[in-house]
C-alpha cells in the first residue's frame, strides 16, 4: 500500500486531524533516546568478534545517521555480581585494589563515543564487591567516584549523569553522600538521577523530595523505570515539574518480536513524553553478545552477536525503531508541545525542533489505528520551510525512504496507514546502513583448546575468548608457579549481588553438545574447591542463577564428587541409605534449586590407607566425560567416579569455583580442552 501525500491542497474529510506547530510553542529539552549496555554481561561475546564484524555491529547501533543512531548510552558499573545474564569484573575486587583495564565496559563506551562524540553517557551499578560492606554507604559512594576517575584519567571520557542503584530501593542519605563526594572530587557536572525503581511505589519519594531541601538539591533528575507499564500520574508529573527537574525513564522494556517490537519502541518513546513528560528514555538492552541459552538472549536486543568464532550476527527489526528517532533528532533539541499528541484515529506523534536552526522532525506511530487517517500539519514562523524527507516502516518494509513533502502555504497533509511508523524531517543525511557480507553461521568449533598463553591480559580486559562469566570473574593471570599464564576465579568473597548468588562459574560452547568430554588443569589453594562442568542447559531466568547440568568437583583434601544440579533425580541417580533417598525425592523445591551427589570418592586414601599427599598447591587434571546416560569423572587421567543419569542429555561446558559458607574459592585453571567423545 503506497503512502498518500496531499501537500496542503487535497480534499479533506471530516476525520482529518489538524495539528498546528509553531516556533513559540513551549516544550522541554530533549535529553535523548537510548539503550543500556550491561544489566548483565551483555557484551561478553561481542568483544571476541573479528575486528571487521565487531566494528560493523557497533556502527549499526551507535554511528550517527546510519543505523539505530542512539543519542544516549547507559552502562552498568561492573561489580563482580550477577545482574541478569552474568557478571562483569569490577575495577576493585577488594579494598585497595584498582585496575581500570579489567573488563570491556570501558571499551564499549570508548567505541560508542568515538563514533558519536555527542553521545550522552550515563551509568549506574547493579552489584558491588563485598568490601563495600553496605551498599548505601560512603564506601559505595567512593567506589562510584573511583570508577569515574578511571573513566576520566585512563579513557578521557566524562559521564553526563549517574544513578544511585538499579531497582534496589531508596536511600536519601546515600543520594546526599554521593552528590557531596562527586562535588568534592571534581565531578560537579555529573548529574545525579534517582531512584531508578519500578512498580507502583517507584515515585513515593517525591513528596519527601519536596520538603527535604538537601535531597532536592542532591537529585538533579527524577528517574524511574518502565513508564510504558506504569506511567507517571498527573499529580506526580506536576510535582516534578514544579521542582524544575527533568523526568527520565532510565530503563524501559519492550520484549516483542519482529515489526511489533519496532513499532512498540516508537510508541514507548512517544507516550513517555506525552503522558509522563519523560525527556530521556533508555531501553534495556543494546547488543546480545551472549550465548543463546542465556536469558533474554534474543529479546529485546537490536543485534544478535552470538558467534564470535564465525563472525556471524543478525540485525533485528527493532533496530529501525530506534532509527526513526535517532536519525532525526539530537540531544538538546526542544519538544514542540503543540505537535506532541495522541492521534484521533489511533497512534501518537511527537514533534521536536532544533532551537538554533528551526529544523524540525515529526515521529509518528499508528499501532492502534484501525484504518488510514489523514493528518494536516501547519507550521508557524521560525520553523524551517524546507522540504521534508519521509521515512516509513511497515511490517512489509523497514525504514524505507518515501517521496519528499513540499509545504504549500506552510502546511501539508499526509494520509497515515495503520500499523506504521513515519519520520518526517527537514534534516538530511539519513540512510539505512547495511553490511552485505555477514559471515555464515556455524557451530562452536571442536576440538577446542586454550592454554591461555597467547593473550595480552590488559589489552583484552583480563578475559579470555568465549567464556561467559555468570557469577564471579574468571580472569587471566600468571600461573601460581610462574610458568606462563592461566585463568583464575578472582572474586574470593560473596558480592553485594543484584541477583541471588550461587557458585561462581563461567560457561563456554554449544548447548546442543551431547557426547563429549571437557578437561582442565586446576590448582587449588588451601581450602579451595574447583570443578569442571558439562551439559549445562540452563543458567536461570536472569534473576535466579542456578545452573542445570553436572559438575565434577575436587577439593584440597582429595574429595571428589559428581553432582547433578537443579534437577529432581530419579532413584538410580541417588546415593545414600533409603531414608536419605526418600528425603531428597520428597523435596518440593528441587526445580528452583538443589544439588545431588551422584557419585563420590576420596582420593587421599588408597584402599584403607592414607596417602598423606595434599591436593593443594599442585596441578591436577579434572575430566568429565558424557556418553549417552553414562557420566564419568577422571582425576589425573584415572577414572574415579561414574554414574547414570538421563536428566540432561545435552548442554554447554563450564568451569566452577564453588561457594562456601564464608567465602568463595579462588582456584586457578589451565589447559582447557573440549573434544567430541571418541575424537
Amino acid at each position: 500500500m503506497s503512502m498518500m501525500l496531499m501537500p496542503g491542497y487535497g480534499c479533506l474529510s471530516a476525520q482529518t486531524q489538524v495539528v498546528r506547530i509553531g516556533s513559540n510553542s513551549t516544550g522541554k529539552t530533549f535529553d535523548g533516546i537510548g539503550i543500556v549496555n550491561g544489566g548483565g554481561a551483555t557484551s561478553v561475546l561481542l568483544k571476541d568478534y573479528p575486528e571487521k564484524q565487531r566494528s560493523e555491529i557497533i556502527d549499526l547501533v551507535y554511528r550517527p545517521k546510519f543505523g539505530a543512531s542512539v543519542s544516549t548510552l547507559l552502562v552498568e558499573i561492573p561489580g563482580d555480581g550477577n545482574s541478569t545474564q552474568g557478571s562483569m569484573p569490577s575495577h576493585s575486587h577488594y579494598r585497595g585494589d584498582c585496575n581500570f583495564k579489567r573488563g570491556y565496559t570501558w571499551w564499549v563506551m570508548s567505541e560508542a563515543k568515538r563514533r558519536n562524540p555527542k553521545l550522552s553517557l550515563d551509568a549506574t551499578a547493579w552489584s558491588a564487591p563485598a568490601w563495600v560492606g553496605k551498599y548505601w554507604s560512603q564506601d559505595m559512594a567512593d567506589y562510584y567516584v573511583s570508577w569515574l576517575c578511571g573513566l576520566r584519567e585512563v579513557y578521557g571520557l566524562e559521564l553526563d549523569a549517574i544513578g544511585c542503584h538499579n531497582e534496589k530501593g531508596v536511600s536519601y542519605d546515600f543520594a546526599k553522600k554521593l552528590r557531596k563526594t562527586m562535588n568534592e572530587r571534581g565531578f560537579q557536572n555529573v548529574r545525579l538521577h534517582a531512584f531508578d525503581n519500578w512498580g507502583d511505589g517507584k515515585m513515593n519519594f517525591l513528596k519527601d523530595m519536596q520538603s527535604d531541601t538537601e535531597l532536592r538539591e542532591a537529585i538533579d533528575i527524577v528517574s524511574a523505570h518502565t513508564f510504558s507499564e506504569i506511567p507517571l500520574s498527573k499529580e506526580q508529573r506536576e510535582m516534578v515539574e514544579a521542582m524544575g527537574k527533568p523526568i527520565w525513564n532510565s530503563e524501559d522494556h519492550v520484549y516483542r518480536k519482529g515489526f511489533d517490537c519496532l513499532i512498540t519502541i516508537v510508541k514507548c518513546f512517544n507516550e513517555n513524553y506525552i503522558v509522563s513528560g519523560a525527556t530521556k528514555v533508555v531501553n534495556w538492552y543494546d547488543i546480545a553478545g551472549v550465548y543463546p541459552m542465556e536469558p533474554y538472549s534474543n529479546d529485546p536486543a537490536m543485534v544478535l552477536a552470538w558467534e564470535p568464532w564465525s563472525g556471524h550476527y543478525e540485525v533485528r527489526e527493532n533496530l529501525w525503531g530506534y532509527a526513526h528517532y535517532g536519525q532525526f533528532t539530537e540531544v538538546g533539541w526542544q519538544y514542540v508541545d503543540d505537535g506532541c499528541t495522541m492521534l484521533d484515529g489511533g497512534g501518537s506523534m511527537i514533534t521536536m525542533k532544533n532551537p538554533e536552526t528551526g529544523d524540525y522532525s515529526i515521529i509518528i506511530e499508528t499501532k492502534d489505528a484501525k484504518q488510514a487517517q489523514p493528518l494536516k500539519v501547519t507550521t508557524g514562523k521560525g520553523l524551517s520551510r524546507g522540504r521534508l524527507c519521509v521515512w516509513r516502516s511497515t511490517a512489509q518494509e523497514l525504514f524505507t525512504r518515501q517521496a519528499d513533502i513540499k509545504l504549500k502555504g506552510g502546511s501539508f497533509t499526509i494520509t497515515l496507514e495503520p500499523n506504521a511508523v513515519y519520520s518526517l524531517s527537514t534534516t538530511t543525511g539519513q540512510q539505512k546502513g547495511v553490511f552485505a557480507d555477514i559471515p555464515a553461521s556455524r557451530s562452536f568449533p571442536l576440538p577446542y583448546e586454550d592454554n591461555f598463553d597467547t593473550y595480552q591480559p590488559a589489552k583484552c580486559g583480563y578475559l579470555p575468548r568465549y567464556t561467559a562469566d555468570i557469577i564471579g570473574a574468571f580472569e587471566l593471570t600468571e600461573r601460581p608457579e610462574g610458568d606462563g599464564q592461566c585463568l583464575r576465579q578472582a572474586v574470593g568473597s560473596h558480592t553485594l549481588s543484584w541477583a541471588p548468588e550461587w557458585h561462581h562459574y563461567t560457561i563456554i560452547g554449544d548447548s546442543a553438545w551431547q557426547d563429549y568430554e571437557v578437561s582442565v588443569d586446576v590448582w587449588l589453594n588451601p581450602q579451595d574447591e574447583a570443578a569442571v562442568m558439562g551439559r549445562i542447559c540452563d543458567v536461570g531466568s536472569g534473576y535466579g542463577v542456578w545452573a542445570k547440568g553436572y559438575y565434577l568437583k575436587l577439593d584440597d583434601q582429595g574429595r571428589c564428587t559428581l553432582v547433578i544440579t537443579r534437577g529432581k533425580p530419579d532413584q538410580k541417580e541417588l546415593i545414600g541409605d533409603k531414608e536419605q533417598q526418600e528425603a531428597i525425592l520428597a523435596r518440593k523445591d528441587v526445580e528452583v534449586g538443589g544439588e545431588y551427589v551422584l557419585a563420590e570418592a576420596n582420593l587421599m586414601t588408597d584402599g584403607k590407607q592414607k596417602t598423606g599427599k595434599s591436593f593443594a598447591l599442585h596441578w591436577h587434571n579434572l575430566k568429565l566425560r558424557f556418553k549417552g546416560d553414562t557420566i564419568t569423572g577422571y582425576v589425573d587421567g584415572r577414572q574415579v567416579v561414574q554414574a547414570e543419569s538421563d536428566r540432561y542429555p545435552k548442554g554447554m561446558a563450564g568451569l566452577m569455583a564453588p561457594m562456601q559458607q564464608r567465602c568463595v574459592s579462588t582456584p586457578y585453571f589451565d589447559n582447557l580442552r573440549i573434544i567430541a567423545f571418541g575424537k
